[in-house]
């Protein structure tokens, strides 16, 4: 399921943006650890589940949903290109704005906790 919804992610969003920068790899994984800190937190808090149940939900459907294997990719294509700005740009943007989307979604979900 997570994996799907990142092809759909890929597709539609190479629809509005045309370009060679990997925009859809840098905004599933904004998403997707968004989501992690959320959906973490929030059965940490109050979702009474099972741990398979949560296993299944931040292993299995975000782990496909993340893409940070294509990350590693998209960042060797840039280099490949000669792109080292677009390459440190990317790398530096992936890994900050993932982390802060994390601690997003975790004060999102304290908040809607309370």
């Amino acid at each position: 399921m997570g994996a799907a919804a990142r092809y759909g992610m890929t597709i539609g969003l190479g629809r509005i943006v045309a370009s060679t920068f990997p925009w859809h790899t840098l905004a599933v994984n904004i998403l997707g650890c968004f989501v992690m800190g959320a959906l973490t937190e929030a059965m940490a808090l109050h979702l009474n589940i099972s741990q398979e149940m949560r296993l299944f939900l931040t292993t299995g459907v975000l782990g496909g949903f993340t893409t940070f294997s294509a990350f590693a990719l998209d960042f060797a294509f840039l280099v490949e290109r000669r792109d080292l700005v677009g390459a440190a740009g990317y790398a530096l943007a992936s890994v900050a704005l993932s982390i802060i989307a994390c601690f997003a979604g975790l004060a999102l979900a304290r908040m809607l906790a309370t």
